[in-house]
């Protein structure tokens, strides 16, 4: 990734956002808090919320969709305990910031998104910044990506009413699922980790995302009714 030149006040927001939002909260993964630190969120935010990009707090971001809480992304990355060789698959790219995020650790990123006019910005900002490591794909992400598999990581960055069986069959042996699981407006926050033909489950904490439209999430039209992580 180059250099961000965005001007001092971005770098000293950054900075305060991993200080007081991050490990404040107990993460402190020396390669998440370095991801964190370089990944300019203000390019991946409407241009007329740029100044609350750093904010404690979630963002819209246009199709329904939002760009997480900064701590979600920091949290949710953590969860993973990424390698700087694996392979991750992200479903919902969303703004693309929290594929920039793991890419930023991760060897190689594919990501899937659902909304072509979502994938297509990221596909931008990402050509913005020098990212080479992330690989776009529109369609159905509960479905995952059979053809890229197997995945030593995979994060969902929308809410399921269950686990998708398709991403668990997709995961390496050892590798690790970090995604929201409930109802549509709540839900737990879940690791998966294969362990051979089984699998291992953990629940970390409360927290509310969009839902996860498709053929093993919720289904089309499910709407969201504030704004969530």
């Amino acid at each position: 990734m180059r250099a961000d030149n965005q001007d001092d006040m971005y770098l000293e927001k950054r900075e305060r956002m991993v200080r007081e939002q991050i490990e404040r909260r107990d993460i402190r993964t020396p390669s998440v808090l370095e991801a964190m630190r370089a990944v300019p969120r203000h390019l991946f935010v409407l241009p007329d919320q740029q100044n609350h990009a750093y904010s404690d707090g979630a963002l819209r971001i246009g199709h329904g969709q939002t760009i997480s809480q900064p701590y979600i992304v920091a949290l949710m990355t953590d969860l993973l305990k990424l390698q700087d060789d694996e392979t991750v698959l992200e479903v919902g790219t969303g703004s693309g910031y929290q594929a920039a995020v793991l890419a930023h650790i991760a060897e190689e990123v594919h990501t899937i998104e659902r909304h072509a006019a979502l994938s297509d910005n990221a596909a931008l900002i990402f050509e913005e910044l020098g990212i080479e490591n992330v690989h776009l794909y529109v369609g159905d992400g509960t479905l995952g990506l059979p053809d890229q598999a197997p995945f030593q990581a995979i994060m969902v960055t929308a809410a399921a009413p269950k686990v998708p069986q398709a991403l668990l069959d997709q995961l390496d042996d050892g590798g690790r699922l970090v995604l929201p699981v409930g109802r549509r407006f709540s839900q737990v926050l879940e690791v998966w980790q294969r362990v051979g033909a089984k699998y291992e489950q953990e629940a970390v904490t409360a927290v509310a995302f969009v839902p996860l439209i498709g053929e093993e999430g919720w289904s089309e039209g499910t709407g969201d009714r504030s704004l969530m992580w």
